[in-house]
């Protein structure tokens, strides 16, 4: 069920996306936007002093985390064009999970996870939302022009149903969710002097103690534990049946570390980064994005970085030995420290052996 400004949402039609464009046009909502995109984007490093500080968990494209607020001050994403963060945060106790949603068939499951340790099975709690990212990545004019024949993506983008899902599914489940910012689409979204599209915000970060969340950036010092494995978790996780629907756990909320949950890939992948890693920027942009115009700057290098792992270590079992997950703890000068199982888990990013010893 649905709140806006403390009364339930309701609307005359049964069509979810009428419901979505009833909220984007809801004055408490827009309200929320125009506030939303007036903030400084606060740009976050850990190599540089930075006006955030205390601990914060990262997130990378289709995972999701569940954070103590008593554990954690902050939980951020970036790197969004197409995709959509949803926050969800306990009223009562300030439990908030952040989720990175990229596709419409995580949605369902997707939720099911992030309210697992939030509502703890107590319906009848005040869910604080936000959603964040998406934008017109199909103009007015195209989807008009669409005939019967398109398919969804080239009729209504991906950013429209993705948000339509969201709404859906948050509709229809039990608990009390009182949405507070839904900057997406037209309101996350730029337009240069040729009418090309770009979203106005690629991500934010969320301050656990209030629960006031500000747009963000970060850099590669602050995407971290574990990135270069993260993001190939995304790439292949359709591989995998482990996560087929679901979000990628991350996290550990009752042990406060992070747990890279296992994920497989085949031979292909290695034969697949081979031949990416011959094209040139501008064809990888063209192959491997949902918006080719609106990635950032870093986007096909982190690609290449990704490649040039999975062509130094084609086999999973290697990343993840006897499928057991890579397990990270804070060190007292506040970075990470890889927890080592076995004799065989001794990997570092590049695919080079290391010199670390079993903690």
């Amino acid at each position: 069920m649905i709140f806006v400004d403390g009364l339930p949402f309701s609307t005359d039609s049964s069509q979810e996306r009428d419901a979505l464009v009833n909220l984007l046009e809801h004055p408490k909502l827009v309200s929320a936007s125009n506030s939303f995109e007036a903030m400084q984007e606060v740009k976050f490093s850990a190599s540089k002093e930075c006006a955030l500080q205390g601990r914060w968990v990262y997130l990378f494209q289709r995972e999701f985390a569940t954070v103590d607020p008593a554990l954690i001050d902050f939980v951020g994403t970036d790197e969004a064009t197409t995709c959509v963060g949803l926050v969800i945060r306990n009223q009562r106790n300030g439990m908030t999970s952040v989720a990175h949603m990229d596709s419409t068939k995580v949605v369902d499951t997707g939720l099911t996870q992030m309210l697992s340790l939030v509502v703890d099975k107590n319906f009848d709690v005040d869910l604080d939302v936000h959603l964040i990212g998406g934008f017109e990545d199909v103009s007015p004019q195209q989807a008009n022009g669409s005939t019967r024949s398109k398919t969804l993506a080239e009729v209504d983008g991906y950013s429209f149903p993705l948000c339509t899902k969201i709404i859906e599914t948050l509709r229809k489940r039990q608990e009390k969710f009182h949405i507070q910012t839904l900057y997406v689409l037209r309101h996350n979204t730029r337009r240069d002097s040729q009418g090309n599209a770009y979203p106005v915000f690629n991500g934010f970060l969320v301050k656990t103690s209030t629960g006031s969340v500000i747009p963000a950036s970060f850099d590669r010092t602050t995407r971290c534990p574990d990135e270069i494995v993260r993001r190939i978790r995304v790439s292949v996780s359709y591989e995998d049946p482990t996560w087929n629907a679901k979000l990628l756990e991350t996290y550990d909320t009752q042990n406060d570390r992070f747990v890279i949950a296992p994920c497989s890939w085949t031979l292909w992948q290695e034969h697949y980064a081979l031949t990416l890693q011959d094209l040139s920027d501008e064809e990888i942009l063209l192959q491997c994005s949902s918006s080719p115009s609106a990635e950032g700057p870093e986007f096909v290098d982190n690609l290449r970085r990704q490649w040039d792992y999975l062509t130094k270590q084609p086999l999973w079992n290697l990343t993840f030995p006897m499928r057991h997950p890579r397990v990270f703890e804070w060190t007292a000068d506040g970075s990470w420290k890889r927890c080592l199982f076995s004799p065989q888990d001794s990997w570092n990013e590049d695919g080079a052996q290391t010199s670390l010893q079993r903690t």
